[in-house]
């Protein structure tokens, strides 16, 4: 049962006021925004038109029926986030298939719909098992620039020994390296102007292997090609692990390697070339490695914001008060973990898969229960 991961959570209700267990509203909601449903009255709907399902197939005792959208708000806006995050942590990291090697990419999201007033919309850092398509975990900060103190927090709660860790530039921080490095994982950081002196002598090194390749043959390199969409985009991968010129090194835990990615984009239809170059600094020695951490770290854009944006309409959800917005969040990861990782006989979007939870009871049942054992199965 889905619920015994959430026995941790505290209910701050006053007991003599319970009509409802905290476990079952948990496992409803689950149920319907696995459903389709993304607002509270509809989640009350949903319930209320399975409730004997509810009792039959999930075996909810449900002793005082089903409870109101409004008390279902308010007791997702009582429970503790922190509490909530490290149950779904704890889930995750029992389901997962643990690798070496396995690459992590560590990135925010605006939840646009939280913003009430001048309270600000939160902004999610979430956890991405690339390999595994599974959010390990997440953290939610009143703003963007938060995202610094949030992944050392958010790193906490993961086991990532072994793990690849990419983030984008704003985590370049040397605490965080430092971090990772104590866990025993690598790391792949993009480096902008945030560092300036370590981005500024970056990228006038990458700039003169550049003017003078054949003064530099021990740079190691790679490239791919990708055509699509109307566009040929071929990459080139640089990484240089002699950097003891490199003043900075030594303030940073486990540097080992500078690194560039060129692309270079030929739109096929008018012909025109854009060209782009990106800095990084890596753990890594070895050039496809660093190659596939790069391009692996994208994955958390395209296999969960776009699907929390077109999948779950996240930025339309209106579910903010108290406690709720950021809990309710967790609650869509889950629904997304456990929809793509659903096995089908054949191959189903992420939308279809929502959709028939919604009407057909016997899918929706065989998905919890897949949820309730392993994604592995």
């Amino acid at each position: 049962m889905i619920a015994t991961y959430f026995s941790e959570v505290a209910d701050r209700r006053e007991p003599w006021k319970v009509k409802h267990s905290l476990l079952e509203i948990i496992v409803m909601v689950i149920t319907a925004v696995a459903g389709g449903c993304d607002a509270w009255e509809v989640i009350e709907d949903f319930c209320k038109v399975k409730q004997e399902w509810l009792k039959t197939r999930l075996h909810l005792k449900l002793e005082n029926g089903i409870p109101s959208h409004d008390t279902m708000q308010r007791v997702f806006g009582m429970i503790k986030p922190k509490e909530f995050e490290a149950s779904f942590c704890a889930w995750m990291g029992a389901v997962a298939e643990k690798t070496d090697g396995e690459i992590i990419s560590i990135d925010g999201k605006t939840l646009r719909g939280s913003k009430d007033g001048e309270k600000k919309p939160l902004h999610m850092v979430s956890a991405w098992a690339n390999a595994n398509q599974l959010v390990l975990g997440q953290i939610a900060t009143d703003e963007k620039s938060n995202e610094i103190t949030a992944v050392p927090a958010l790193l906490d709660l993961l086991d990532i020994e072994g793990c690849t860790i990419t983030a984008d530039a704003m985590s370049c921080q040397k605490e965080i390296t430092a971090k990772i490095t104590q866990a025993k994982a690598n790391y792949v950081l993009g480096l902008k102007e945030n560092q300036p002196s370590l981005y500024s002598d970056v990228k006038e090194f990458w700039a003169d292997v550049r003017k003078h390749p054949k003064q530099y043959a021990d740079i190691q390199t790679t490239q791919t090609s990708d055509k699509g969409h109307g566009r040929i985009e071929k990459r080139k991968y640089y990484l240089s692990t002699e950097i003891q010129w490199l003043e900075q090194r030594g303030k940073w835990c486990n540097l080992n390697g500078i690194g560039m990615v060129e692309s270079i984009v030929t739109h096929t239809d008018s012909g025109q070339v854009t060209e782009d170059r990106r800095f990084f600094i890596t753990s890594l020695t070895d050039v496809i490695s660093f190659s596939k951490a790069v391009r692996a770290h994208w994955g958390i854009e395209n296999s969960l914001h776009w699907c929390l944006d077109v999948v779950f309409d996240e930025d339309h959800i209106r579910m903010r008060k108290d406690n709720s917005a950021e809990n309710m969040a967790v609650v869509r990861h889950i629904v997304l973990n456990v929809l793509k990782n659903y096995p089908t006989s054949k191959k189903m979007s992420l939308s279809r898969k929502r959709q028939k939870c919604e009407y057909d009871h016997d899918f929706l049942a065989d998905v919890l229960s897949f949820a309730a054992n392993n994604f592995h199965a």
